[in-house]
């Protein structure tokens, strides 16, 4: 046995006391080098659909430092619940990611809090033996008690980002519809494509999502997806993100675009794309019976 494989075997036996469930949870790196593209927007109401309109247990992990996740479901966490920060398991030998959650008041649907030391964690994972299988072996009991998991990454091709993806099946670009749509996509496919070959072997593109779609820029609104489809060709997401408040307001209320506004273009737009996820996946990771 390699020496990696041999130091992923010895940190997976640390976590052994922690009982499975009995699911297989497909796990979705949402990432993008370029902040404010609305990768948590994407994680927050797509989880929740994925939960509310089609009974998937879902569990959101917040790698931003900046805790964006907490913010936009801000009303549907209780106060006062106990857990261990995200950057403490990670840091932590045997580290589970089980004792990061927290639950919402919606049943079957929690996160990881957000936390601001993860900035520090992005160094200190660097002297750790085998840093790039610190996650995906944190997350190995978590797999068993969910339908998805899906993890919002920090704007930035480091440590963090790298745990993610070795630990996730699918990889989900939000990009939006302008001329900065192209701006760090060669740097990231570059990336993935390492991470696939030395890493992780099954990890696949889910799709790209344009968000902030304004339909009124029609001729370049095409142009920019004529080029797209030279990257992303077959990759691309029927579904688009159209330009909508109730999306940003829901945000600011803390609650998921459905609860605010259920008729809003946003809300319907998150539905359709929580419809193709769910055919994009379901062929690829069979869902385990409860």
């Amino acid at each position: 046995m390699s020496l990696t494989g041999r130091i992923k075997e010895f940190i997976t036996a640390e976590n052994a006391g922690y009982k499975l469930g009995e699911k297989k949870a497909r796990v979705i790196s949402i990432i993008s080098q370029k902040g404010g593209v609305g990768k948590t927007t994407t994680a927050v109401n797509l989880g929740t659909v994925l939960n509310k309109f089609h009974n998937k247990k879902i569990l959101i992990c917040d790698f931003d430092p900046q805790g964006h996740v907490e913010k936009s479901l801000g009303s549907l966490i209780p106060d006062g619940l106990e857990y261990t920060p995200l950057s403490k398991v990670l840091t932590k030998k045997g580290g589970n990611i089980l004792d990061a959650i927290v639950s919402t008041e919606m049943e079957n649907f929690h996160i990881t809090p957000g936390d601001k030391e993860l900035s520090e964690t992005e160094g200190l994972l660097s002297t750790k033996i085998g840093k790039e299988f610190i996650f995906q072996t944190a997350l190995s009991s978590a797999r068993t008690h969910y339908d998805y998991i899906l993890i919002d990454c920090p704007p930035a091709l480091g440590n963090l980002t790298i745990n993610s993806l070795v630990a996730s099946d699918y990889v989900l670009i939000p990009c939006e519809m302008s001329v900065l749509a192209f701006e760090g996509v060669s740097d990231l496919l570059d990336t993935l494509e390492v991470v696939n070959d030395r890493l992780n072997k099954k990890l696949k593109i889910l799709g790209l999502l344009f968000t902030r779609v304004d339909g009124r820029n029609i001729s370049m609104n095409d142009l920019i997806m004529d080029n797209m489809k030279k990257y992303f060709d077959g990759k691309i997401f029927k579904t688009q993100i159209n330009v909508n408040t109730a999306i940003n307001k829901a945000q600011l209320e803390g609650v998921p675009i459905f609860q605010f506004a259920p008729s809003s273009t946003g809300s319907q737009n998150y539905q359709a794309l929580a419809e193709e996820v769910l055919k994009r996946t379901r062929s690829k990771i069979p869902n385990t019976p409860q």
